[in-house]
């Protein structure tokens, strides 16, 4: 509790802003819409004055959400087991038309159920025959700003 005294009211300390006009209010709300996503930069780069690590805003943390749910293979997160995709689980199948069938199956199911910010998800699948791996290719709309972006993923076996 805050004790203060009646001659010196708190300050207003808070995030909140005030606008003097309604164009100013829709320009605030389309600002806050497009950096309201963020995450942390997973090569944990670190801020040159503040010596944290700096932050991922916008599309970039939707798209590295999309990348981590791809990349996550069932069991690896603790009481989530259920989290993931498990295309890892997929390459050492036969190289054939069943198993894109089955990696594009289970990316849209991942897609659908962890990551509610993305709608419209197309997926491309590619079996690169030479080098024994999977191209993907997820193409997909921020439902904040409608913006289409894609994120390339290689799946390899190293056996």
């Amino acid at each position: 509790m805050a004790l203060y005294n009646s001659n010196n009211p708190p300050q207003n300390t808070g995030s909140s802003r005030t606008y003097s006009d309604e164009r100013s209010q829709s320009t605030g709300r389309v600002e806050a819409g497009l950096n309201r996503y963020s995450d942390l930069n997973l090569q944990m780069n670190i801020h040159p004055q503040k010596k944290d690590i700096i932050a991922v805003k916008g599309e970039l943390a939707v798209k590295n959400a999309v990348r981590n749910l791809l990349l996550t293979n069932f069991y690896e997160r603790p009481f989530n087991s259920g989290l993931g995709s498990n295309l890892r689980g997929l390459l050492f199948e036969p190289a054939d038309t069943i198993t894109e069938l089955a990696i594009k199956n289970g990316i849209q199911k991942v897609l659908e159920l962890h990551e509610p910010r993305i709608e419209n998800i197309n997926i491309i699948v590619k079996n690169i025959e030479d080098s024994y791996e999977y191209r993907v290719v997820v193409v997909f709309s921020i439902k904040a700003n409608d913006t289409i972006e894609e994120v390339e993923v290689k799946l390899r076996r190293l056996r």
